[in-house]
């Protein structure tokens, strides 16, 4: 039995102490916050130890679950490493590239298991689309974009002094609400080569960005655009986009809307070269989303079971987990790119 304690008793706790109630050899035995009305109220409803400080819950764990604001997670996540105990942080794994990767060294170093949370790919269909670029069944690839165009209310970012903030919140809507879906988009099209980017600061009261457009080039040589926001009213749900030579592939809400592939055209190179021909309908093979209104994996807290049943059994068997911390630093690289990009009037940034 894999003991767990969770640092942060804000709104995500509560999705990590469900979801370790349904893992089997996992369990929650201790809480802390550095609100102790916070941290009572969580332990007693979860039956667990309210530990009166960070010490307390360390020696009576194996694993920690850091969700605390972003720009701390680093500084627990090391604390916790440097004491033997395996980490998870919530999303970013922090808010700059220097102190995401001092904590991927730190349990390197300390020989612990360590993840950045990105449930999003334990989707069937963010899984799906990966092994059809990867497979090449879309053919060259030719563009991918992720559109993330949320709405929060200035309330939103008023609930918690650090919302909003570069020192702890590190950025807007792409660090805090975009970062999923980049993190998606950059692996399942195998990783960004540069970006250029206009981010602004439009309805809200905050630091940091509520609108953002980067142009994305990526290393196998397709391009793409990366929008996000949380400006647009009343919210519209998160899409990611693929299109190779021979195929496309749209995800929306982690079930797939649209999947056509010309397999035949595909195989016998019939665009490749000479005089350019008009496929027929028969030859495309569309498969719509006919069993994904019922996919679990698409399912909120879902994903977060399923990588943190992964996360346990990495430590039981001493492996690697589904996604190792080195993974993580790329989402944080590409919006600190983005940022710096606009910063400088727009201009190129290579990665």
């Amino acid at each position: 039995m894999i003991r767990y304690g969770i640092v942060g008793c804000g709104a995500i706790h509560s999705v990590h102490a469900d979801a370790l109630s349904a893992i089997s050899g996992a369990s929650l035995v201790a809480v802390f916050d550095s609100s102790r009305e916070r941290c009572e109220a969580a332990a007693a409803k979860y039956a667990v130890h309210p530990a009166i400080d960070l010490t307390d819950l360390l020696d009576r764990t194996d694993a920690v679950i850091v969700c605390t604001p972003s720009g701390l997670h680093a500084e627990v996540g090391i604390a916790a490493a440097a004491a033997g105990r395996h980490v998870i942080t919530e999303k970013p794994m922090d808010v700059t590239s220097e102190r995401a990767s001092a904590l991927v060294t730190a349990c390197r170093a300390a020989g612990v298991k360590f993840t950045c949370i990105s449930q999003h790919r334990f989707s069937n269909a963010i899984r799906r689309t990966r092994a059809a670029v990867a497979n090449g069944d879309l053919g060259d690839m030719v563009l991918g974009d992720a559109y993330i165009k949320w709405y929060r209310t200035q309330h939103y970012y008023d609930s918690g002094d650090w919302r909003g903030t570069w020192a702890l919140d590190g950025g807007g809507c792409l660090m805090n609400q975009g970062i999923h879906y980049i993190d998606m988009l950059q692996w399942i099209m195998g990783g960004v080569a540069s970006v250029q980017a206009q981010v602004r600061t439009r309805t809200h009261n905050i630091e940091v960005e509520d609108v953002a457009t980067a142009l994305v080039e990526y290393r196998n040589g397709a391009i793409g655009v990366i929008q996000g926001s949380t400006s647009c009213y009343p919210g519209m749900a998160e899409r990611i986009e693929i299109h190779g030579r021979h195929g496309s592939i749209v995800v929306e809400g982690d079930r797939i809307k649209l999947w056509q592939v010309d397999s035949e055209a595909a195989q016998q190179g019939k665009y490749g070269g000479g005089v350019m021909m008009q496929p027929t309908p028969s030859l495309h093979l569309t498969e719509r989303a006919s069993d994904d209104a019922d996919d679990v994996t698409a399912n909120w807290g879902e994903q977060h079971r399923m990588q943190i049943e992964d996360f346990t059994r990495a430590i039981v068997e001493d492996r690697e987990p589904f996604i190792p911390g080195e993974e993580s630093l790329e989402p944080i690289r590409i919006i600190r790119a983005i940022y710096e990009s606009s910063q400088n009037g727009g201009v190129k940034v290579n990665l």
